[in-house]
C-alpha cells in the first residue's frame, strides 16, 4: 500500500509532456482563434478612417472611461490602452473606434488623434461595462465555480447563459451528440417579441432541437429579467410586443447532424422576390404571429437568405431596427469566413517573402544555410540517440543543443 501511494504521488509530481507536433498544432489553432475573432486583423491601424464597419473585434476600456460608454478597435487596443483595464467584447456591428474622442477626457489617440467627439451612430451596451447576460455578471466570473460559455443575441449583441435565456427546464440548445450548434444564429427572449414575423415563414427556418416540450411563458417581470439587453432593443420591444411561440421547430429534421439549405428547400414554399413582390404574400406590418409566450428563437443555417426583401417588409425591418438581418457580412458565420480567407492569403504572403528570399541568395549564401540546416538536423539526432528517452526534454536540453552548434561554427570559423 505504501508503495502504491509513493507512485501515485511521484506521477502527480510529473510535469506533463507534449510532443513538437502537439505543441505546434496547438499555436496554430491559438492562432486561428485570434484571427476568427479578430477578423484577420493585424491590429497595425485604427480602423476609424474606414468609418462604421458593418462587424469588428471591439474592446472597452474602463481605466479610461469607467461608465463603459467607448469602445475601441483592436490596434488602438494594442497601442494606446495597454496595460488597462480593458473588456474584450468579442465583435459589435456598425461600430467606430471611439478611441482618443471626447469620452476620453484627455487621453489622445496614438494612432489616429483626429477624431470626432462622439460617434453618434455607435450604439452601447451593459457588455461595455463588463456585464453580460439577465444576471449582469462578468465574464468570467470571479465567484463560479465552472466558467459556462454563453452565446450572443444577433439582435441585442449580449451574451447569455444557457439557464437565463427562457428555456424550460426540460429544454437544451439544439446541438448535435457532440455538442456543436446546430443552429446559425440566436435570437435571446428579450429580443424575440421584435422578430415575431419570423413566425410567417416555414418551420424550416427553425433549427431542430431536441426539446420534448413547449417553453412555458416568460413574462416581463419573472426572476432575472432586469437588465442585459441594450436600450435599443427594449424599445423595441415595448413598441411590438407580438410574442412567438416556436414550438413547432422542434418537428424540423436534421439529415446527417447537418442543417438543410433554407434558401433552396423554400422556394417552393414562399413566392417570387422578382418584380418587387413579397413572398410573403402578406402584409407583414398588419399580419402577426401572435402568441402568449416569450421564447429564444434559434435559426438555422442559411435563414437570412430565406427573408423578403420586397419593399415593405425592408421598411419594417429598418423601422425595427433589423435590417442588418438581410446583410450577409453582418453574420458571424460570414465574419469568420472573412478571418480564414484573410489568413490564408497573409500565409500564402508569408511563403511567397520566404521563397523569394531563398532566390535572392547567391551560391555560396544558399550553400551556408543548407549547411547550416544539416548541422542542426545532426546535432538534434546525436542527442536523440544519446539522452534517456523516459525523460522529458527541458529547456536547459535545448540551450545545450544551441550551444554545441555555436562550438561547432567558431572551430570551423
Amino acid at each position: 500500500m505504501a508503495a502504491d501511494g509513493t507512485d501515485a504521488a511521484f506521477e502527480d509530481e510529473v510535469e506533463p509532456t507534449v510532443t513538437i507536433r502537439e505543441y505546434m498544432d496547438g499555436i496554430e489553432a491559438e492562432e486561428l482563434e485570434a484571427d476568427l475573432v479578430l477578423g484577420g486583423d493585424d491590429g497595425d491601424e485604427c480602423t476609424y478612417g474606414a468609418g462604421y464597419l458593418r462587424r469588428q473585434a471591439v474592446f472597452s476600456c474602463l481605466t479610461c472611461v469607467p461608465d463603459g460608454v467607448a469602445g475601441v478597435c483592436t490596434a488602438c487596443c494594442l497601442a494606446c490602452h495597454d496595460g488597462h483595464e480593458v473588456v474584450e467584447l468579442w465583435t459589435k456591428r456598425n461600430f467606430r473606434c471611439d478611441c482618443g474622442n471626447s469620452k476620453f477626457g484627455g487621453h489622445i489617440c496614438k494612432l489616429n488623434p483626429e477624431k470626432e467627439p462622439e460617434n453618434s451612430a455607435n450604439s452601447y451596451n451593459q457588455n461595455f461595462k463588463g456585464s453580460y447576460c439577465t444576471c449582469s455578471r462578468p465574464y468570467p466570473d470571479p465567484e463560479a465555480k465552472e466558467q459556462v460559455e454563453m452565446i450572443q443575441c444577433c439582435i441585442c449583441e449580449d451574451w447569455f447563459h444557457e439557464d437565463h435565456i427562457g428555456l424550460d427546464s426540460a429544454e437544451k440548445l439544439p446541438c448535435d451528440e457532440e455538442g456543436e450548434a446546430l443552429y446559425e444564429d440566436f435570437i435571446c427572449h428579450k429580443c424575440s417579441p421584435v422578430c415575431s414575423f419570423l413566425k410567417l415563414y416555414p418551420d424550416t427556418i427553425w433549427a431542430s432541437s431536441k426539446q420534448t416540450s413547449s417553453p412555458e411563458a416568460v413574462t416581463a417581470d419573472s426572476n432575472g429579467m432586469e437588465g442585459g439587453y441594450s436600450g435599443h432593443a427594449n424599445t423595441e420591444k415595448n413598441e411590438n410586443g407580438a410574442c412567438v411561440d416556436h414550438q413547432s421547430a422542434e418537428n424540423t429534421s436534421v439529415e446527417n447532424n447537418c442543417t438543410k439549405d433554407i434558401a433552396a428547400s423554400e422556394k417552393s414554399n414562399l413566392g417570387d422576390n422578382s418584380a418587387g413582390n413579397c413572398k410573403l404574400g402578406v402584409d407583414i406590418n398588419t399580419k402577426s404571429a401572435d402568441s402568449e409566450k416569450i421564447v429564444p428563437f434559434f435559426l438555422s443555417k442559411g435563414w437570412r437568405e430565406t427573408l423578403c426583401r420586397c419593399g415593405a417588409c425592408t421598411n419594417f425591418y429598418a423601422q425595427r431596427g433589423i435590417a442588418h438581418l438581410t446583410d450577409k457580412e453582418d453574420s458571424i458565420e460570414e465574419y469568420e469566413k472573412m478571418a480564414k480567407e484573410k489568413r490564408q492569403k497573409k500565409l500564402e504572403q508569408q511563403e511567397g517573402a520566404e521563397a523569394n528570399f531563398i532566390n535572392s541568395l547567391n551560391h555560396v549564401q544558399k550553400i551556408e544555410i543548407l549547411s547550416g540546416i544539416s548541422d542542426m538536423k545532426n546535432e538534434f539526432q546525436s542527442f536523440l540517440e544519446s539522452r534517456d528517452p523516459s525523460k522529458p526534454v527541458t529547456s536547459d536540453d535545448v540551450q545545450s543543443i544551441f550551444k554545441n552548434l555555436a562550438k561547432k561554427k567558431q572551430r570551423l570559423s
